[in-house]
C-alpha cells in the first residue's frame, strides 16, 4: 500500500505539475527527496513515539509496519527544503511544486490507510455501532483482537478522500502560489485532531494525544499563514483596478 500510494502521488502530482507549468524535472526531484524523507522521518518518529509510551518493549528501528503520517509530510517538507540548497533554488519558488504535490497528497494517504486497515494498526476505541470492526488473527497489529472498534482506519480514508475532493474543487480557484498546500495541511490538520478521539492512544499532554497536539501546533502555524495569504491575494487584486484608474 505504501508504494501504492507512492506511485499514485507521483502521478497525479506530476499531471498537476505539466497544469501549472512546473519543470518534470523539478518535480521528480523533490518529489525523490520528499518521498525519501518523508519515509525516514515518518518511521523515526513512529520509533521514538513507541520507546517514549511503551518504554522497555523492543520495536525494530527499520521496517514499514508503523509509519507516522504526520512525520511524513515533516520529514518529506524537511528533504525537499536540503534539496533546494543543494539546487540552490529559492524556497519561495517550491510553493507551486507544493501546490501540485497538495492535490495528490491526500490520495496517496487514503491509499496508505487501506493499508492500515488490512494491517489492524491504528486501531479504534471499542463501539457498540453496526460498522465497527472486529480483528481476529493472531498477528493483526491490533491490540484490542475480538472486541468491536470504530474503524478509524476508514475514518480517515474517507476524510482524506473529503480533502481530496476540497483541494481538487479548489485548485483553479485558489490563486496565490502556495496556498493549497497550506489549505490542504489545515484540512488534514483539522481532520487528524478530531479523528483522533475514536482512536487508541495514550494521553500526552493536556488531556490530549500527540497527535493531536502536533495537528493543533500544525493549525496555529498553517492556518495564519494561509489567511494572511488569502488576504494578500485579496488586496492586490483589489488595488490593482485602482492603480489602473489613477
Amino acid at each position: 500500500m505504501v508504494a501504492l500510494a507512492v506511485v499514485a502521488l507521483l502521478a497525479i502530482s506530476s499531471r498537476e505539475a505539466k497544469r501549472l507549468s512546473i519543470s518534470q524535472d523539478l518535480i521528480y526531484g523533490v518529489f525523490l527527496w520528499g518521498i525519501i524523507g518523508g519515509l525516514i522521518v515518518s518511521r523515526l518518529v513512529h520509533v521514538i513515539d513507541h520507546v517514549v509510551t511503551h518504554p522497555g518493549e523492543p520495536i525494530q528501528i527499520i521496517g514499514f509496519a508503523g509509519l507516522s503520517l504526520l512525520g511524513a509530510i515533516g520529514g518529506a517538507v524537511l528533504a525537499v527544503w536540503v534539496y533546494t540548497r543543494v539546487r540552490k533554488i529559492t524556497w519561495s519558488s517550491m510553493a507551486v511544486v507544493g501546490d501540485a504535490v497538495a492535490v495528490g497528497a491526500p490520495v496517496a494517504q487514503a491509499i496508505g490507510r487501506i493499508g492500515c486497515t488490512i494491517n489492524g494498526c491504528c486501531y479504534g476505541k471499542p463501539a457498540s455501532l453496526p460498522w465497527a470492526v472486529i480483528y481476529t488473527n493472531p498477528q493483526s497489529a491490533c491490540g484490542l483482537r475480538g472486541i468491536p472498534l470504530h474503524p478509524t482506519q476508514i475514518y480517515f480514508l474517507l476524510w482524506n478522500l473529503v480533502v481530496f475532493a476540497v483541494i481538487w474543487v479548489m485548485r483553479k480557484r485558489i490563486k496565490p502560489q502556495g496556498a493549497l498546500f497550506l489549505l490542504y495541511l489545515c484540512l488534514y490538520a483539522a481532520g487528524d485532531f478530531g479523528l483522533r478521539f475514536f482512536r487508541v492512544n495514550d494521553i500526552w499532554l493536556l488531556g490530549l494525544y500527540q497527535g493531536q497536539v502536533i495537528s493543533l501546533g500544525i493549525l496555529l502555524v498553517v492556518l495564519p499563514l494561509f489567511i494572511m495569504k488569502m488576504r494578500r491575494a485579496q488586496l492586490s487584486r483589489y488595488s490593482e483596478p485602482q492603480a489602473k484608474n489613477l
